[in-house]
């Protein structure tokens, strides 16, 4: 397991790109965070060292977005669990999860059955008193991120982030 302190968006995205330097096709991402946390911003940096074609946004209103390679490798399928009831609704969207890198975000519940091995990613906001979280301009500029990584299974059993 790893921990980081992630100190602006831009070091989020940072993060992404090191991640995605060591998915290949298979792979599973399960991002889990409060909304604004920087689960999307992390997905921006992963698609940004894939080389994924156009923008990557966050896919609420679609539930899922495939997002092709320049390259032709494997594509970047980046979901949005929030709306989603169950894994067994994630897996009626008919993704590719052995031909595709996919990240999927609220992803707590939501992976159950599909592999034996994921990177999970927690990004946790700092909160003031009372559980509120405490806002930009009370730290003089953008919020710090706790940030988890936990490899989990056989794919990363060998694995650096282990």
């Amino acid at each position: 397991m790893i921990r980081l302190e992630i100190q602006t968006p831009e070091q989020m995205a940072e993060l992404g790109r090191r991640i995605a330097r060591q998915l290949r096709a298979g792979d599973i991402v399960a991002l889990n965070g409060e909304l604004g946390a920087g689960k999307t911003t992390l997905t921006r940096g992963l698609g940004d060292e894939l080389g994924v074609r156009g923008a990557v946004t966050s896919p609420t209103f679609v539930l899922a977005r495939t997002h092709p390679r320049a390259d032709g490798g494997a594509p970047l399928v980046h979901v949005d669990a929030y709306r989603l009831g169950s894994a067994a609704e994630l897996d009626d969207l008919d993704i590719d999860f052995e031909g595709s890198i996919v990240v999927v975000e609220w992803a707590a519940g939501m992976l159950d059955g599909i592999s034996d091995s994921l990177l999970e990613v927690s990004i946790a906001r700092p909160t003031g008193a009372g559980g509120a979280s405490v806002h930009a301009e009370d730290l003089g500029g953008p919020e710090p991120r706790q940030v988890t990584i936990r490899p989990l299974g056989p794919r990363w059993d060998r694995h650096p982030f282990a």
